[in-house]
């Protein structure tokens, strides 16, 4: 990448480049967006961003353009959102959210409307409350609010068109808890909980429904290697087998063979470059090829040609990453 940056998005696009946006390095907080070409394998620059961002949400919308809002600028939480176009390369301000928020999650709805949940708010702290952006009007609006507040965890749209939402910490403690937003009364709905509590791990939903969550962090155990699988029929999560390490802030991919690609993270004993492959068929963790840089808070991309680009992140040597790589199956 031009850019060395963690804490960044990436987005496939509908004309297959991936678009990166935002981050940090050691220069601050970025308001540089980048596409790559997978026909070329070149990175490009293309129009930034207002503001400056880190830990913000990517939402491609249903016309294409992408919606940026939330996270951090320099230490300061926000609740200003832009919309970039990929005809044109040019970001536009839309409709600011109510709150501002910094680590939130975002779900694409059923409805075409971009649901915008928790986070953390300076002076507020982590947040409960949740807002729906409608790409007709531009405008944000309060709904539901989740029943705990949560920051570092995953919003997953099911089969059924729910979200789910699981773990993730807040001042009290980090959660086990899992809810359902139901967009058509716009209510949040205590579901099973999970076996562990956890924040900073990845959600993948399989192409059999059920969604797929392992690893993270849990406040006073740390790393961990546990691994579950949520079943929406039944609402009830059963735990599988371990992933052999530790691992927080790393990268999930579903593969075009229906197989899950874990990347990279951290853990106490150091930053990863280690890659492991859970196959949905048999309930079993694989060792796969390494990345050649161990990183963190990194992104990854499914391509239109079915290989796996991760990008950036960060590494406790006390780098920032511009380096990308590709993982073909």
């Amino acid at each position: 990448m031009n850019y060395a940056r963690s804490g960044h998005q990436s987005s496939v696009l509908t004309n297959g480049k991936v678009f990166v946006t935002g981050g940090e390095n050691s220069g601050g907080s970025l308001n540089s967006a980048e596409l790559y070409d997978l026909s070329t394998g070149v990175w490009i620059m293309t129009g930034s961003m207002t503001s400056g961002r880190v830990r913000h949400t990517a939402s491609i919308l249903t016309n294409g353009k992408v919606l940026v809002s939330g996270g951090q600028n320099n230490g300061v939480s926000v609740n200003s959102a832009e919309l970039y176009d990929p005809s044109t390369g040019v970001w536009a301000t839309t409709g600011n959210m109510n709150y501002a928020r910094y680590d939130p999650q975002s779900a694409v709805l059923a409805n075409g409307k971009v649901l915008v949940a928790g986070g953390y708010a300076d002076g507020v702290g982590y947040l409960n409350s949740a807002e729906l952006y409608d790409p007709s009007t531009g405008v944000w609006t309060i709904t539901g609010s989740m029943n705990y507040a949560r920051e570092g965890y995953q919003l997953s749209v099911l089969t059924n068109m729910k979200v789910l939402v699981a773990g993730g910490g807040n001042s009290v403690s980090y959660l086990n808890s899992a809810e359902l937003y139901d967009s058509s009364t716009g209510v949040w709905t205590i579901t099973g909980n999970m076996n562990y509590a956890r924040g900073y791990y990845a959600a993948s939903v399989l192409t059999n429904g059920k969604v797929l969550v392992a690893a993270g962090y849990d406040r006073g155990v740390g790393y961990l290697n546990s691994a579950e699988l949520y079943d929406p029929s039944t609402e009830i999560w059963s735990i599988i087998g371990n992933m052999s390490e530790n691992r927080g802030y790393y990268s999930a991919s579903i593969l075009t063979n229906g197989k899950v690609l874990v990347a990279g993270g951290t853990n106490s004993a150091g930053d990863l470059n280690s890659a492991k492959l859970y196959d949905p068929s048999t309930g079993v963790w694989l060792i796969t090829d390494n990345m050649t840089y161990a990183r963190y808070s990194h992104q990854s991309s499914v391509l239109t040609n079915g290989k796996v680009l991760v990008t950036g992140g960060y590494n406790s040597g006390g780098y920032f990453l511009n380096s990308s790589e590709l993982y073909q199956l």
